[in-house]
């Protein structure tokens, strides 16, 4: 495995820790300000989904990958990088498969990243397919494994976060675009 892989990797372990504990808020629209005032808004969501996407479209899908791995494994051994904390008991939480979804979401993200020139588009259909990847594996998830609250948990964990994810995976393709085409590559 490349150097630079396992540092991509480190990056992304270091990066979704740190995102677990950022929630992701925007400005209200300019045509609000005059009668509200700037303010900000919860998207309510987390910048753990740009964070895993972010690296996928930097450092490949492997370097995703493993660093997804690795964050899963530092939560269930008991240090408190998961939202709701960590340990082995996390397993059984309703939002596990989302993050067990991380892992191809990561993968998949950067195979497309890297099939041609880092143009914000392939980015941004990169992050795409890793969202679905990784909805798919937190509602495969909730329906095996908790199958008589798989209404609550997808309505929670899917439907209400999906905007704001989608919102954070199109400002993760449009700094890795920015950020490849600044370094050339």
């Amino acid at each position: 495995m490349r150097l630079e892989t396992l540092l991509w990797a480190a990056i992304g372990v270091l990066l979704s820790i740190a995102a677990s504990f950022v929630e992701v808020f925007v400005p209200t629209a300019p045509w609000q300000w005059l009668g509200d005032g700037l303010q900000v808004v919860s998207l309510g969501t987390r910048y753990q989904v740009a964070a895993v996407l972010l690296v996928a479209c930097l450092g490949g899908g492997t370097a995703a990958a493993l660093s997804q791995v690795a964050y899963l494994a530092l939560g269930l051994v008991g240090l408190p990088i998961f939202e709701g904390g960590g340990g082995w008991q996390y397993l059984g939480e309703p939002s596990f498969g989302y993050l067990l979804g991380f892992v191809p979401a990561g993968w998949l993200c950067g195979r497309w990243a890297f099939l041609g020139p880092p143009k914000v588009e392939q980015l941004a259909i990169g992050c795409a397919i890793g969202l679905v990847a990784l909805h798919s594996v937190g509602l495969l998830y909730a329906m095996v494994l908790r199958s008589s609250e798989f209404e609550a948990i997808a309505a929670t964990y899917s439907q209400a976060a999906l905007p704001g994810q989608a919102i954070a995976a199109c400002a993760a393709a449009t700094i890795a675009s920015v950020f490849r085409h600044l370094v050339f590559y």
